[in-house]
């Protein structure tokens, strides 16, 4: 939904806003357009914004739709609930990560083993759930995120890149269990029917297991799932690009809600 300037995709002329500052300087953008159209989507139907990004890093976008009853963090590692994590949910996926493989710090200090400062420029732990590396696209050594992955993969844990980031994830963090979780929470809780539609959106290997759960998923026709050539059954990928597609994707999710007619339960 939010994109750089470097992700405009040749919308440059687009009216736009910035929904997010770092260190005082403008990062993230989204159309005017894509604006009113999340806030109308917000007030409609339960909106579950799903991220990798950390607590810290996603607590700084001023996202339109907000105030948030649920938001995912750290890739599903963490739930927030009115903008406070769930220490429940957090330490359910630490007892899984402990006992599905290798821990953290063995994670990290075998991928430390296996880079060096001419194609890594930064190396970094998320939420002290997993890390990744910030690296030089083009001076990756040929078959190391391969040979990387393999590693990873016998202990539980696996690697994907997007863009310039190199993420090394543990199995049981994952975007589509907490999902699942917060779709239970709302049905128990009335906020939804036990039939209600879910509708999923996502550009990155590690949004792929999430658009797999959905009634109905859309990617953007960019980004490493674009790459990597992603389908799933019931997937829409968008006809646009960049700053566009978020557009389109919220064209979608709105044309989605009206075709399910979003059975949403009666609070009374």
């Amino acid at each position: 939904m939010i994109f750089s300037r470097n992700a405009f995709g040749g919308a440059e002329e687009i009216e736009k806003e910035c929904v997010e500052y770092y260190e005082g300087e403008p990062l993230s953008y989204m159309t005017t357009t894509a604006v009113a159209s999340l806030r109308t989507l917000a007030g409609r139907a339960p909106v579950i914004p799903t991220t990798t990004r950390t607590i810290e890093q996603f607590q700084r976008i001023t996202l339109p739709g907000a105030p948030w009853r649920y938001a995912i963090t750290s890739n599903g590692g963490n739930i927030l609930v009115d903008g406070i994590p769930d220490p429940a949910w957090r330490l359910g996926i630490d007892d899984q990560v402990r006992a599905s493989g290798a821990t953290l710090a063995e994670v990290g200090a075998e991928l430390r083993a296996r880079i060096d400062d001419s194609w890594v420029t930064k190396y970094r732990e998320a939420d002290e759930l997993f890390c990744y590396l910030v690296v030089r696209i083009d001076a990756v050594p040929t078959g190391f995120l391969a040979e990387w992955d393999t590693w990873c993969r016998a202990h539980g844990w696996s690697a994907s890149q997007q863009g310039r980031k190199i993420y090394t994830m543990p199995d049981a963090v994952c975007k589509s269990l907490a999902v699942t979780e917060v779709r239970r929470r709302l049905v128990d809780a009335g906020e939804l029917t036990e039939g209600a539609a879910l509708f999923t959106a996502g550009d990155g290997a590690l949004d792929a297991p999430m658009l797999e759960i959905a009634d109905a998923a859309i990617r953007p026709r960019h980004g490493e799932l674009e790459e990597l050539d992603f389908t799933a059954p019931a997937l829409t990928v968008t006809e646009t690009a960049g700053i566009l597609a978020g557009v389109e994707i919220l064209d979608w999710f709105h044309t989605a809600a009206e075709r399910a007619a979003l059975p949403v339960a009666d609070p009374a």
